[in-house]
């Protein structure tokens, strides 16, 4: 009997609200006050938001002639496997189970603890507790099935992006006298757009999960581009239109000296209710962005646990329930014991991205670069999909992940450093693999 493997049970909806909630997080909800700290007028601004959008666009085209080349569970790991080898593949993807993702899943719960317990607190450790019960919860959720999975997906990414849609609107459209376009950058020069354009890919990030989705979207190759192109479109027009809200209401001045800028919107429209408001909508952002982040991490789990043997438990797949539960399993262990972690810190959140950082744009800039290795590697694959303007689009992708990995690394603490140690923890575990690999050949000759 075959062992059970990933279909095709995604629409192109379904994948578009899993990459949207895993994009329009809590980020939008505290970036835009940054980024106006270090821009000198409103329209600089406004490219700056368009100017991410355009860069994840260019990410998103080399994207999508991998996913239409190689769709697989696998995403990134698949493409990295393929280019380079099994090393750098295994070692992204222990990165992404004991680092990126489950990392991801912990900072956003943490923001879940942090604003829930302004609503109720749970005691001393109150954040602490409410991060770790959204992990359970969220694990429990995808282990019951990618249709319940999908379907929380679904109702999240609506939620946030009606909230974000509705306060967007009310800050245009509201009546009162509009704040001088006045200069009220803080930051100038060089230093201020890379400042900028770091919270704003910062807040872009997550559009690349795609490519964990790409054999469980129904027609792959021909949908795989539509899922890229309708969530960075939706995503890049709403973060336009909140900061549009916001220099509208606000003006540049007050965005850039504003610890909240989200929640100072909402008060100059709703008056003492919005502290009420600003944290549901912040919950659902995180909330959304949690799951779209289980499912995702736990595709690549899965893809390790096949070609490993070592960690061939995590490869198996639930037929009826169309997940990897062993690997979901796994990944919210790991991302509870982060949590546990994060406790002893002055401020999780901000440990979680320290660590994660510069692991992910490592492996960010390699799968970039993986695109002219496989051209190179595999010339007659067919590619429904092939980036346009190649090589120059590729090019300026990997170019701002080599910026983003030298930031990462330059302006973050002790954490990114952790994270890099346990990147590297991976290595004795890939030559235990090798050597069990190698002993298993030597036993089976005759």
């Amino acid at each position: 009997m075959e062992a059970a493997e990933p279909r095709e049970t995604l629409s192109v909806l379904d994948a578009a609200g899993i990459v949207v909630g895993m994009v329009m997080g809590v980020g939008i909800f505290k970036t835009p006050s940054i980024v106006a700290a270090s821009t000198e007028s409103e329209g600089i601004l406004l490219l700056f938001w368009l100017a991410g959008g355009l860069v994840s666009l260019a990410g998103a085209l080399c994207y999508a002639e991998l996913m239409c080349a190689f769709p697989h569970a696998g995403g990134d790991y698949h493409y990295l496997n393929r280019a380079f080898g099994f090393p750098p593949a295994f070692l992204y993807a222990w990165a992404r189970l004991a680092v990126v993702q489950s990392g991801s899943i912990a900072m956003v719960a943490f923001l879940i603890g942090d604003y829930a317990s302004e609503i109720f607190r749970l005691g001393a450790f109150s954040s602490s507790w409410y991060a770790a019960l959204a992990v359970v919860l969220f694990t429990a959720v995808n282990i019951a099935g990618i249709r319940q999975g999908k379907w929380t997906q679904r109702l999240l990414a609506s939620g946030i992006l009606f909230g974000l849609l509705a306060a967007s609107a009310l800050g245009i459209l509201a009546a009162g006298p509009r704040p001088p376009a006045s200069g009220g950058g803080i930051v100038s020069g060089g230093q201020a757009l890379g400042t900028a354009m770091i919270f704003v890919l910062l807040t872009y990030g997550g559009w690349n999960e795609a490519s964990f989705l790409s054999a469980e979207v129904r027609k792959g190759r021909l949908n795989l581009l539509k899922v890229l192109l309708c969530s960075l479109v939706t995503v890049t027009g709403v973060y336009l239109l909140v900061n549009v809200a916001l220099l509208k209401r606000l003006g540049l001045p007050a965005m850039a000296a504003s610890g909240a800028v989200m929640a100072d919107l909402m008060r100059s429209l709703l008056g003492p209710a919005a502290g009420v408001v600003v944290s549901l909508l912040i919950l659902l952002a995180a909330a959304s962005t949690m799951n779209a982040s289980i499912i995702t991490g736990a595709r690549t789990g899965y893809a390790l646990g096949r070609d490993f043997p070592v960690l061939g438990m995590l490869g198996r797949w639930q037929e009826g329930r169309h997940t990897p539960v062993n690997a979901l399993l796994v990944q919210g262990g790991v991302a509870l014991a982060l949590v546990a972690w994060g406790t002893g810190a002055h401020d999780g959140f901000v440990r979680m991205v320290e660590y994660t950082a510069p692991v992910f744009w490592l492996f960010f800039l390699m799968v970039g670069a993986s695109v002219f290795f496989l051209r190179r590697r595999y010339p007659d694959r067919p590619r429904p999909f092939r980036v346009p303007l190649y090589p120059l689009t590729p090019s300026v992708f990997i170019a701002v992940c080599i910026f983003m990995l030298w930031s990462s690394l330059v302006y973050t603490g002790l954490g990114s450093w952790v994270g890099v140690c346990v990147l590297l923890s991976g290595i004795p575990l890939l030559v235990l693999g090798k050597r069990r690999a190698a002993d298993n050949r030597e036993g089976g000759r005759p």
